[in-house]
């Protein structure tokens, strides 16, 4: 198959407009490295035709087309609003129930019942993506708060609330989520997205949560979904006890002022690449292109800027789910990412390894592999991996190189789809360390991958049938 291969990574989210076969596979054409299932949405039944989809696409064209399942975490709701729509004015007192009943314009409920007991004077409560914004003046710790509106307007029916201030005494892994999760990993997801991620302890509750299900037969990836201040407060933690994150710029850009929201997105991508953990950029990206066949100039900047501030993958939400456009809107995002690859800008992190760090000897070899690919010309940096480490290393520096790996760890080659330029490939022959060079730069010649004359720098383990840390560099000249 011929298709579109960019070094930054797309993620599309799969729906009613993206639900075929066809339009799956023309998407995977046009360039989508990974699908995303949001939990939010959507039967079990829907999802396994998906799911089901896309493993066919990867078995009948012997690709590894990724799988995001995307957990929705406590979500919190206004319940049914009277007659679907009532209005609350600027400077109205309202009262705020956590017991079920139709919503009024004097009294709201919403579906989160610690809200009494976690809610303090002074917090807001943001609904509808912040369009009304309240403003607590009391709580009786129980079933009841007190807010005034702050900035009023029109309210319906289940529309998202948002407690920026609030920390929530609940766990961001709810029974809905576990349920799905039982799901995604029985249909062979390869990435976990948890939702509301606050602490580093929300990871390791998930990893007990995967390990306890798949007992080590298949392996999965998490991502730490950014969309609460308090995980900002904590992200060091988060971000070394996940396998990647993803700035949600929905939710967090509610949460958050506004003005704060581009540097704060430059900051997390920063901290995940010098942590050498993909970050994916996420939320209206071509939003416009939903109902239009062309983006806005902002969003054509935006998508620009997000791959120079250094995002592994771009993710696309309602703009493949429901979006009139889900094929072109691909086509579109490859035109862009192809000419800004072009430039320097988005290549060469000069990040020095840490000399603290545990695999500091590993990633040594990584940053020098980089670097001496950069001052050759190396067509490309090969490397020899299990656990996949090496491979986001290399790809944290952002080399002009191709980085390839070859692992025999199956699970992984689906995982590294996400990884910025990295192309994975089977190989379970390691008999010696030359041997297997030669074998695999042969495969790589067969495969129009490298020509004769092309030079490449290769990593791996000596003895290499050991497969431990990466700890050599050796430079070939393709015959």
């Amino acid at each position: 198959m011929i298709r579109n291969h960019n070094r930054t990574k797309i993620i599309a989210t799969t729906g009613p407009a993206s639900n075929t076969y066809e339009i799956l596979l023309e998407m995977v054409k046009a360039g989508v490295d990974v699908f995303r299932f949001n939990f939010s949405h959507g039967s079990y039944d829907d999802h396994k035709k998906l799911f089901d989809i896309v493993h066919q696409i990867n078995n009948e064209f012997e690709l590894n087309i990724g799988i995001l399942a995307d957990l929705q975490g406590p979500k919190i709701r206004l319940g049914v609003v009277k007659d679907n729509l009532v209005r609350l004015e600027t400077g109205d007192i309202v009262r705020i129930t956590n017991q079920k009943q139709e919503s009024t314009a004097e009294l709201l409920y919403i579906s989160y019942p610690q809200l009494p007991q976690d809610a303090k004077p002074g917090d807001k409560i943001l609904i509808d993506d912040g369009k009304v914004e309240l403003e607590v003046l009391e709580t009786d710790g129980d079933e009841f708060v007190t807010a005034k509106v702050t900035y009023g307007g029109a309210i319906s029916s289940k529309k998202g609330v948002n407690l920026p201030d609030t920390k929530l005494s609940i766990s961001s892994i709810t029974e809905k989520d576990k349920e799905d999760l039982k799901f995604a990993l029985d249909n062979q997801a390869n990435w976990i997205a948890l939702s509301f991620v606050r602490s580093a302890a929300d990871i390791e509750e998930l990893k007990q949560l995967i390990n306890a299900h798949i007992e080590n037969k298949h392996k999965v990836k998490i991502i730490a979904k950014i969309e609460k201040p308090e995980a900002l407060e904590n992200i060091d933690e988060i971000i070394e006890a996940t396998d990647a994150i993803m700035v949600a710029r929905g939710d967090l850009g509610v949460e958050v002022p506004m003005e704060k929201m581009p540097i704060i997105q430059k900051d997390l991508v920063r901290r995940a690449i010098n942590a050498s953990k993909p970050v994916v950029v996420a939320t209206q990206i071509m939003e416009s292109m939903i109902a239009m066949a062309r983006p806005t100039r902002a969003e054509v900047n935006d998508v620009a800027n997000d791959m120079i501030d250094g995002a592994d993958a771009l993710m696309l939400s309602g703009e493949t789910a429901v979006g009139m456009h889900p094929v072109k809107v691909i086509e579109t995002i490859v035109r862009i990412m192809n000419y800004v690859e072009e430039q320097e800008v988005v290549y060469n992190k000069n990040m020095p390894p840490e000399p603290s760090s545990k695999s500091f000897l590993s990633d040594a070899i990584c940053y020098s592999a980089s670097r001496l690919a950069e001052a050759i010309g190396a067509k490309a940096i090969i490397g020899m991996t299990r656990s996949g480490y090496t491979a986001f290393m290399v790809s944290s520096y952002r080399p002009h190189a191709k980085i390839i790996v070859f692992t025999d760890n199956k699970d992984l080659l689906k995982i590294m789809s996400i990884s910025w330029g990295t192309h994975a490939y089977y190989y379970d022959k390691f008999i010696s360390t030359d041997d297997t060079i030669n074998d695999v730069i042969g495969f790589l010649k067969s495969e129009g991958v490298l020509q004769p004359g092309d030079v490449v720098v290769n990593t791996g383990s000596m003895p290499i049938h050991h497969q431990a840390k990466t700890n050599m560099l050796k430079v070939t000249v393709v015959d």
